[in-house]
């Protein structure tokens, strides 16, 4: 038992208190460089999500400098070092309120401001933003106190998540978004303040040196933990409980659709689901099939035996008013074409300049030229002593007694080509120009 106990102890490995206090202590300021760090990695986050470029965004969490004070409020707490924790509450107020300001001020000049889906994740919290803002939290103040840090804190980084939802809280502010804002620092303050707490749990299992020794403060205190924790997590189980229903009535739409429509053979082309109004909607229209109101009233009876109440189904049957909707929808998918289709494009066009998309050619050569056989053609680039590029027109043939001049000529003409260039396929290739 006690060599399993060895096994798992934090104490083994651990670095000097004081000299862990001290790293703790000094990372906590944000002045000089770390300011100027913090508005970078802001920058490098808000334009990440305003592009919704997930690893831009990881690259600006990778830099941000904004652990530091919410580890030292962790450590404050379990030391009860009270002038550390309001120095740390300080910064962290600064390095939040800079964030915001910088953010906010990109996205209010960004002439982008569209709502991309990395920055939408960071709107709505549930209980799984808690624990992983603590088990980060855990796993960040573990590595800080151990003499040999290994590679944990830039996952941590990553994990936690701290610099996007305040660039998100800032887009809420630059567009005047309340419910995106006060999603997103809602969001914020879990990770702030879970990451806290699991600080705060480690010093206290690592025995740090308390600077009080009043059992009822130390009580006082913990209770007072006790009852943020329940702030914090009630609304996200809230929020978490709401996600899970919301999951449970877009498969439950889906296989009501399912059954009663696409295994009668009827081809569905439009489907919406809104799960946050009363009743929850369920809009869809078909290719061919009319129904009628009496039909359409059939289908919301049963709504409810097939565990949808409350919810009312509209199939939609006005062909002018649902073209406009699935043109929009076509123009906002357009709008969103990436890069890669278009560097695709840009490729196909590039090989199309050098084909020669003429099928009766070599049929016309061989009419003309009777002596020539093996004849291919192409274009390929060719560069003149100035490094200009051109596409130039090239025919390689075998035979003999052709008249090349002739040949070459007729080809000019043929192809609308100013220069073309012959290539004899024999044991030695003659050249004209």
């Amino acid at each position: 038992m006690n060599n399993i106990f060895n096994f798992i102890n934090l104490h083994n490995g651990e670095e000097k208190k004081d000299k862990v206090l001290e790293n703790v202590t000094s990372n906590i300021s944000f002045k000089g460089s770390n300011l100027w760090i913090l508005a970078c990695a802001i920058i490098i986050a808000s334009v990440g999500l305003n592009v919704n470029s997930t690893a831009v965004i990881i690259g600006a969490m990778l830099i941000s400098p904004l652990m530091g004070p919410i580890v030292g409020a962790g450590f404050a707490l379990g030391t009860y070092n009270f002038p550390l924790l309001k120095k740390s509450f300080k910064n962290l107020l600064i390095a939040t309120v800079v964030s915001l300001l910088v953010s906010a001020f990109y996205f209010y000049i960004s002439p982008f401001k569209d709502v991309q889906s990395e920055l939408l994740a960071r709107t709505a919290p549930n209980i799984y933003d808690v624990l992983i803002a603590f088990f980060g939290g855990l796993v960040g103040v573990i590595a800080i106190t151990r003499v040999e840090k290994g590679n944990p804190i830039p996952g941590v980084a990553i994990a936690t998540a701290l610099m996007p939802p305040l660039c998100t809280a800032g887009f809420g502010l630059a567009t005047f978004n309340f419910s995106y804002f006060f999603g997103a620092f809602y969001l914020y303050t879990i990770n702030c303040f879970f990451i806290c707490i699991a600080t705060f749990l480690v010093v206290k299992y690592l025995h740090y040196p308390s600077s009080i020794v009043d059992s009822k403060y130390e009580k006082r205190i913990k209770y007072s933990i006790y009852f943020l924790i329940i702030i914090m997590i009630v609304p996200s189980s809230y929020l978490a409980y709401n996600l899970f229903n919301e999951k449970k009535f877009t498969k439950t739409a889906d296989i009501f659709l399912q059954k009663e429509f696409e295994k009668n053979g009827y081809t569905l082309i439009y489907k919406k689901l809104n799960y946050n109004t009363d009743p929850k909607t369920i809009d869809v229209a078909f290719l061919n099939k009319k129904f009628t109101a009496g039909e359409i009233e059939s289908y919301n009876k049963i709504l409810t035996d097939n565990g949808l109440a409350n919810t009312k189904l509209t199939i939609r049957q006005n062909n002018s008013d649902l073209k406009s909707e699935i043109l929009s929808e076509i123009n906002k998918n357009n709008n969103n074409l990436s890069e890669k289709d278009i560097a695709i494009s840009n490729l196909r066009l590039e090989l199309d300049s050098y084909k020669v998309s003429d099928s009766t050619l070599s049929k016309e050569i061989q009419i003309l030229y009777p002596d020539i056989s093996n004849v291919s053609y192409g274009k390929i680039e060719q560069y003149s002593h100035t490094d200009s590029m051109r596409l130039q027109f090239v025919l390689i043939y075998s035979g003999n007694d052709v008249n090349k001049l002739q040949l070459k000529r007729w080809l000019e003409k043929r192809l609308n080509e100013k220069n073309v260039e012959l290539l004899e396929n024999s044991v030695e290739h003659s050249k004209i120009k």
